[in-house]
């Protein structure tokens, strides 16, 4: 069973799952700061593919996508540093990127590089559903790659149906239709958004992620859906600390 799977098989509540940018704070400590979270009790992990034009991301994941790319980091690289990743870490990986880097990899190479390193799924935000139902879908369960895809407060009850009906692993629930980025809370706009994919009765189970980073996002994600995807807060404090163990305690001491 494919790991995501496991994850959820038994509904548990308050995941939390970490996203980071492959090549920062520098180009050879992506494993480590894979090994780190999961020493530190995160459940799953979204490893950035750099892009020089993150559209979906806000300042933060924009700016350390910049530095990773002047670092050196490349979709090929990454896949050379994940090669013995699953030695030792039992935790689904994700990567998650945009369509441009990983159509000129090749999707079918790109499947099956992630399935030789272990890797579980991949979001690619600006994959149209249509697209990958036409074109990728058969490809990705070739290799057992989940794609998760996105919905947003402006995702119609057709599509988020549609989505739970041909698609597997869990359901992105995006908190806005913004860019990514911390707040401090969530209005009653977008709690009742969640209230409402809720009753909806979906198949597969959901994330809720952009703009989570303290205890009251945290909190809310977690009571409207399985758990909380954070990644502009931590990126943050990646950055500061320049040590992901320093820097995942901190965010756990922020938000639990």
């Amino acid at each position: 069973m494919n790991r995501i799977n496991q994850l959820f098989s038994s509904n548990p509540k308050d995941l939390l799952s970490i996203y980071f940018c492959a090549g920062t704070p520098t180009l050879e400590g992506t494993a480590e700061v894979i090994r780190a979270l999961e020493k530190h009790g995160v459940n799953m992990i979204e490893i950035g593919i750099p892009f020089s034009d993150p559209m979906a991301d806000g300042i933060v994941i924009q700016n350390t996508a910049t530095q990773a790319l002047r670092n050196g980091m490349s979709l090929k690289l990454l896949f050379e540093q994940l090669h013995n990743i699953r030695r030792d870490v039992k935790i689904p990986l994700i990567l998650m990127g945009y369509l441009n880097p990983i159509i000129q990899f090749g999707f079918d190479n790109f499947c099956r590089q992630c399935a030789e390193c272990g890797i579980d799924g991949v979001i690619i935000p600006d994959l149209p559903f249509k697209d990958y139902q036409e074109h990728f879908r058969n490809i990705a369960e070739q290799y057992d790659i989940k794609v998760i895809m996105l919905i947003t407060p402006e995702t119609s009850e057709e599509r988020v149906h549609e989505i739970d009906e041909h698609t597997d692993g869990f359901i992105y629930m995006v908190s806005s239709a913004a860019t990514t980025g911390a707040q401090q809370d969530f209005d009653e706009q977008k709690r009742a958004y969640f209230k409402k994919i809720e009753k909806m009765n979906l198949r597969n189970p959901r994330m809720v992620g952009f703009g989570i980073g303290n205890r009251a996002t945290f909190r809310a994600a977690c009571d409207n859906a399985s758990g909380a995807i954070i990644g502009s807060r931590f990126v943050t404090l990646l950055n500061e600390e320049k040590d992901p163990e320093k820097a995942i305690l901190r965010l756990i001491d922020g938000i639990k």
